[in-house]
């Protein structure tokens, strides 16, 4: 079913919000060519890419169908020749970066489980830092094109040999995936802290050192005051511990199905 009515306007955040069936249409390759003389040089992936770059460098809330029009060199009726708005051109996005780390085919997926969640996760971890707009959307309900089955595809080859059945492995991927949103997500924040009030990371930490140093001096808080210098410093791969740790967890599930 489509959406309609004052509900279905695209807030260009929430996935699904557009014309479902359109967007699908569009995803797979069944719709319609566009009519009514296409401009020369304009194309439904030209379009998708612009929009990914002008994500990329001033976020979600610049992007416009007047924006994207002006940024391709065209009017902002012939985008609509090829997309019908904001929501279905997120939908298409979406669909275009979650291709872009993937694997070619399957025969480049690793053979070990415990390596191939690694791998997902710190391709996941590299795909939202390159699109930071992609933390800030709704993708409760994703509208499913090639890439994001491919890419679901390919998460479960890598995790055929865990010996755990469907909804457990749904459960990994949500687990992996959700812990790699939180730290990347925090990464992010902080970046935007610095930009939005001029302050670097380095400098805000300064003003609070003198009473930070009083409190801890006043034996209130002896863990925290214990803690070596280095403890919040940038030398401990924090990453690589917390989804070590994830993993060292599926293992003892995987022996568990192992001794049945």
């Amino acid at each position: 079913m489509t959406k309609s009515g004052p509900a279905a306007a695209a807030d260009g955040t929430t996935t699904g919000s557009g014309d479902i069936a359109r967007s699908l249409e569009l995803l797979w390759g069944t719709g319609e060519r566009p009519s009514r003389g296409p401009r020369p040089g304009l194309t439904l992936d030209r379009i998708v890419a612009t929009a990914v770059d002008v994500a990329d460098a001033e976020g979600l809330a610049a992007l416009s169908m007047r924006r994207l029009a002006a940024e391709l060199g065209t009017g902002t009726m012939s985008l609509y020749r090829y997309v019908p708005g904001k929501g279905e051109l997120l939908d298409l996005m979406l669909d275009r970066v979650q291709g872009e780390p993937l694997a070619a085919d399957a025969s480049q997926v690793p053979d070990d489980w415990r390596r191939a969640i690694d791998e997902m996760a710190r391709t996941y971890r590299d795909n939202l830092r390159a699109h930071p707009w992609l933390l800030k959307i709704n993708q409760a309900r994703t509208v499913l094109g090639p890439s994001a089955l491919r890419g679901m595809e390919l998460a479960l080859t890598g995790l055929k040999d865990m010996g755990l059945d469907g909804p457990e492995l749904i459960g990994v991927i949500i687990t992996v995936n959700s812990y790699v949103e939180g730290f990347v997500r925090t990464e992010s924040h902080a970046t935007e802290a610095a930009r939005e009030t001029g302050l670097s990371h380095e400098a805000f930490w300064e003003n609070q050192r003198p009473y930070l140093e009083r409190a801890m001096l006043s034996g209130a808080y002896p863990r925290i005051a214990a803690l070596p210098h280095d403890a919040f410093g940038d030398g401990f791969d924090h990453f690589a511990f917390g989804l070590g740790r994830l993993v060292d967890g599926f293992e003892v599930l995987v022996r568990e199905r192992a001794r049945k």
